[in-house]
């Protein structure tokens, strides 16, 4: 398209780049899928390891920020650096992952849904429709204290109020052998920001809403998720829920399991911190593959940031650092861009930027339903005809299909 014919933004998308082969893939997007049809404006934070670690980190904290000022974000992968990479990168430090950060300024709910195509066929043949994830994306064991206990040691639980006093409960005397504690927490009102999104994300989607903790053996902790829940919903959504034709469901955890697995899908499944992190993935394989699943998080205050649920795949960078071409999926990237661009175009009132959204996956989904994909998805297509190929040209086969439905 001419610059005069490019569909016109309003307000910058925040854009944050990432590392590895999602960083060069990230640029591959852009200038095949994105710029010649849209005039891009975004406020950009480079949060690749490198630059995050020249910034002492403080771009990861801007991005989050600016995500609060403009409403909608999109993010590429990002390396959580551990013993190996503060070497390969002469870090600082060994800072913490940049999506957690993220997720605890904007106090978000993760929401991770798979990509259905036709001839990748899930794992469990009742799976019809896309399952969603919700994660509560604070917490748990991921903010944990821990400690070694050794032998004829005694644990305790205390809780010291405002004016001094303390409240005691035992949780093991050690008196045989060496033991290990783990300390974990919540807070009610992460607990209810989570519950609100979870509630809004089911009334957008107009699906159901499943929610399952252990409440029958953690009376206290899990119990308080349970009611925190149930308190929302009777007091601010049941009505709402009714008036859409949904239901909200909570159910013990490993009932909740069976129910999933015998479902046809097409709902919403709230999950506490460990477990979304955990079922997340496991739905992403059952599906496919984690390179079709869509990230997004959504803050009680209606804030998104669009990610892939991958990682920055590492292999496939080195091979390319070699001159090797390399067939990683995009999709997942490229539907973060879709998402971003939809949510943009709703806000602003765009009705042709969320159009090319709508192409830009319509034509990515036809590409694959063509037979034309990695070599990773080809290795799990059930298609007669299929054609591997590189990444580079897997974007210039959605480009032919995508330029042929902007006509």
């Amino acid at each position: 398209m001419a610059e005069t014919e490019k569909i016109q933004m309003t307000t910058p998308l925040v854009e944050m780049d990432g590392d590895e082969m999602t960083r060069i893939i990230w640029k591959m997007i852009k200038d095949i899928l994105i710029r010649p049809y849209v005039d891009l404006k975004t406020e950009y934070y480079d949060l690749g390891l490198k630059h995050r670690n020249e910034t002492d980190d403080r771009v990861t904290l801007d991005s989050a920020k600016a995500t609060q000022k403009y409403g909608v974000a999109v993010k590429c992968a990002t390396i959580t650096p551990n013993a190996q990479r503060m070497t390969e990168y002469n870090l600082k430090e060994m800072w913490k992952s940049p999506n957690g950060t993220i997720r605890a300024i904007l106090d978000g709910t993760v929401f991770r849904k798979p990509i259905l195509v036709k001839g990748i066929v899930p794992y469990i043949p009742t799976w019809t429709k896309p399952i969603t994830i919700a994660r509560h994306a604070y917490g748990d064991i991921y903010k944990n204290t821990e400690l070694k206990v050794p032998k004829g040691s005694k644990a305790e639980l205390v809780v010291t109020d405002e004016n001094g006093k303390e409240t005691r409960a035992l949780i093991h005397d050690f008196k045989t052998s060496d033991g290990i504690i783990q300390g974990v927490h919540n807070m009610d009102n992460s607990i209810s920001s989570f519950a609100r999104a979870c509630f809004n994300y089911a009334l957008d989607a107009k699906e159901d809403l499943w929610f399952a903790s252990k409440d029958t053996i953690s009376k206290t902790y899990d119990h308080r998720f349970k009611d925190i829940f149930a308190e929302i919903y009777e007091n601010e959504y049941k009505s709402k829920f009714e008036a859409a034709g949904i239901e909200y469901f909570y159910t013990l955890i490993d009932d909740v399991i069976a129910r999933v697995i015998r479902s046809e899908g097409g709902f919403i499944w709230a999950c506490k911190n460990y477990d979304g992190d955990v079922m997340s993935d496991m739905l992403a394989t059952a599906f496919g593959s984690l390179g079709l699943m869509t990230s997004v998080l959504v803050s009680p205050d209606g804030v998104y940031e669009y990610e892939a649920a991958h990682g920055t795949v590492t292999r496939h960078y080195y091979n390319y650092l070699k001159g090797e071409k390399t067939s990683t999926n995009p999709i997942a990237t490229i539907f973060a861009w879709s998402g971003a661009f939809r949510k943009r175009a709703e806000m602003d009132n765009l009705p042709a930027l969320a159009d090319y959204a709508d192409k830009l996956e319509k034509a990515s989904i036809q590409t694959m339903e063509d037979g034309i994909m990695d070599k990773n998805l080809a290795a799990v297509s059930k298609l007669e005809n299929k054609q591997p190929v590189d990444t580079e040209t897997f974007l210039n086969e959605i480009n032919k299909r995508l330029a042929a439905l902007m006509k």
